[in-house]
């Protein structure tokens, strides 16, 4: 391995153990590997700065501005109510409260951390108050919030279909049943946890009047995956458009027709939206460059030579792929696992024959994962904030839930059907 290699990966791990947020982490790491391999200063620029003019990214700006404001709003409210409605009265209703809510949500904010705190932050009280425990209702949540990146609209899905030059819109149809797929497992585990624990449901089945008023409650909060995935599907709108016509409905619901945004959400929701944004691009950026480097250092090679013993086995190199993922989630953000790897590995895939649009649904789903491994599970952190559970506490009472989503990744990286089946 040339020694500008060694420096940037000892780089990056000393500052992501000291917990450098990972866009510092990452810019940090190409300036090593610029002063170390001897390239001129420009080249950091220069790399940053293309990698960001790309027209589909703009959709990430759209999705996260329509998320923050649908939370900010009233949608995720009526998401909870019609799924009491539907599933509260089930043994342990009000953990698949908690799930069903998160795959509604994801396809509002496309963001696994807003997932939780949407969703997480009215469940894990309420939870509570049924008589649940707090670890139970914590990890329930902090699990389920995955769905927020598995079900599109997904950041990290156009973030890959940018990189590996694959359709955003393909990706957006092939995520919609992996994602259920995970939900229902995580609905299953809840269920037989909470038979164990003596965990009960809400109480009696609602009723038909019931449901369908929540449902006509909920009616703009369900249109919008109609828009934009119908938009895109149909051919009337790429995945750029479809985002800023969900931020023109956003707005349009949110703030003329149900009337729950003020001057002071406004605010709010911008600056929140800004600060997502430029945490993501400054990601992008830094990944991009450093990606950059390791072609230059021939690491995409190497890796294609490593991996070329399993090459010719694609179940194999599946496996060995999930492995992978499983451990840089553990100290990687997903977006740079995502910019990262998939350069490095694409050469190898395409020789293997596996379909991009099906490895890109694993690697989503791989790399999710890691919102739920210390040290940089950003779900993790973001429920200790909700239920003041401690890290360490928190991380045991989700490796169920773990273990379950780890068998369904494997479930969808040997069955292509779940993933291609809509396309």
């Amino acid at each position: 391995m040339d020694f500008p290699v060694i420096c940037i990966a000892v780089t990056l791990i000393v500052l992501l153990l000291l917990g450098t947020p990972i866009g510092v982490s990452l810019c940090l790491g190409v300036i090593v590997g610029i002063l170390a391999s001897g390239l001129p200063p420009e080249f950091l620029m220069q790399k940053m700065l293309l990698s960001l003019d790309s027209f589909p990214l703009v959709a990430v700006i759209f999705f996260v501005l329509a998320g923050e404001i649908m939370q900010k709003g009233s949608m995720a409210d009526a998401l909870l109510r019609v799924s009491r409605c539907l599933v509260g009265h089930i043994t342990g209703g009000m953990a698949h409260v908690s799930v069903l809510t998160c795959m509604f949500y994801g396809a509002l904010s496309g963001s696994s951390p807003a997932t939780v705190a949407a969703v997480g932050g009215i469940m894990i009280p309420a939870m509570e108050k049924e008589g649940y425990s707090k670890d139970f209702s914590a990890a329930v949540n902090t699990a389920a919030g995955c769905l927020g990146v598995m079900i599109p609209p997904s950041v990290p899905l156009i973030i890959y279909g940018t990189t590996a030059n694959v359709s955003v819109g393909d990706l957006f149809i092939a995520g919609i049943m992996p994602g259920v797929f995970i939900g229902i497992l995580l609905m299953l585990l809840s269920y037989f946890l909470a038979k164990r624990l003596r965990y009960k449901g809400g109480g009696k089945r609602a009723s038909m009047r019931e449901t369908l008023s929540s449902l006509n409650n909920a009616k703009y909060a369900l249109c919008v995956p109609l828009i934009v995935l119908g938009g895109i599907y149909g051919g009337v709108t790429t995945p750029t458009e479809a985002g800023a016509v969900a931020v023109c409905y956003a707005f349009l619901i949110e703030g003329l027709v149900l009337r729950t945004l003020d001057w002071a959400k406004l605010k709010d929701i911008f600056r929140s939206a800004g600060i997502t944004n430029a945490a993501i691009f400054l990601v992008v950026a830094a990944a991009t460059a450093l990606g950059q480097i390791l072609m230059i250092h021939n690491v995409p090679d190497a890796v294609v030579h490593l991996l070329s013993g399993v090459s010719g086995n694609p179940y194999l190199l599946l496996f060995v792929i999930v492995i992978l993922l499983l451990i840089l989630g553990t100290f990687m953000d997903a977006l740079a696992n995502i910019l990262i790897l998939t350069p490095l590995l694409l050469p190898i895939i395409k020789t293997s024959g596996i379909n991009l649009t099906h490895f890109g649904i694993i690697m989503i789903v791989g790399v999710s994962l890691g919102f739920l491994t210390p040290p940089v599970g950003v779900n993790l952190f973001v429920t200790c904030g909700i239920s003041g559970l401690s890290i360490q506490r928190l991380s045991l009472a989700v490796l169920p839930f773990l273990g379950i989503m780890i068998i369904g990744l494997l479930v969808l990286a040997y069955v292509p059907f779940i993933s291609l089946m809509l396309l």
